[in-house]
């Protein structure tokens, strides 16, 4: 049996941004959203974020031309999902820089490490 031992900072850095990702998009997800109201909703979801420990910065583009062909319905709007996503987060900890995205791959949203630095 292996011994356990404790996370290392890259590791640990890696989760913190996974747990970034997992709040962000489980929070949202859902959302009515329409082409006016995407610029807000994005403003909303990185900032709600950033609140997060060791968040450096999160970028989110919701795709306003994929949002308008989904809307139409009699309400003008649709729901948020992860296609209608580009997002990036920067997570710092303890000096440790991960840099994440996410974006869609073969109809899924797939959040993934960029890089990982000391700085």
């Amino acid at each position: 049996m292996d011994e356990s031992r404790p996370a290392t900072d890259p590791e640990t850095a890696c989760f913190e941004a996974g747990i970034k990702f997992g709040s962000l998009y489980h929070q949202f997800a859902g959302t009515p959203v329409s082409p006016e109201s995407a610029p807000s909703l994005a403003r909303a979801m990185e900032e709600a974020i950033e609140n997060q420990p060791h968040c450096e910065a999160v970028s989110v583009a919701v795709l306003t031309d994929e949002l308008a062909d989904a809307t139409g319905n009699a309400a003008d709007y649709t729901e948020l999902t992860g296609r209608f996503l580009d997002v990036e987060i920067v997570v710092d900890y303890e000096g440790v820089v991960v840099e994440t995205s996410m974006a869609m791959e073969d109809g899924y949203p797939l959040m993934e490490v960029n890089a990982v630095r000391t700085d």
